[in-house]
């Protein structure tokens, strides 16, 4: 079983920046798994945000947040991050990290966190 903490929400203005972070933990080698992260604003539905390679060698991006998210990993600390910039308050959600297979849907995914709440105020 493998367990994953998100930390590092909170609330900023528009324009503001953020770093999430996703800490792994339990028996599961993180080092095999597509780290993703997604986000659920109220009223929608989870969406796709950016994943990345067990090998950090491919990274993907949902179009909305390309060129303004970066996301990354250590496997080494068994954690993974979403360095936010150029926040909008559309991007205001719960995000939550994810292990699983290579692919942007949910399903794709095997084990999730908790969330952590990002508010963005224009």
């Amino acid at each position: 079983q493998v367990q994953l903490v998100e930390s590092g929400g909170g609330s900023v203005q528009a324009g503001g920046s953020l770093r999430l972070s996703c800490a792994a933990s339990g028996r599961t080698v993180v080092d095999y798994w597509t780290m993703g992260w997604f986000r659920q604003a109220p009223g929608k539905d989870r969406e796709f945000v950016a994943r990345i390679s067990p090998n950090s060698g491919q990274t993907i991006y949902a179009a909305s947040v390309k060129g303004r998210f970066t996301i990354s990993r250590d496997n080494a600390k068994n954690t993974g991050y979403l360095q936010m910039n150029g926040l909008k308050p559309d991007d205001a959600a719960v995000y939550y990290c994810a292990l699983g297979s290579w692919g942007d849907r949910s399903t794709d995914y095997t084990y999730w966190g908790q969330g952590t709440q990002v508010t963005v105020s224009s």
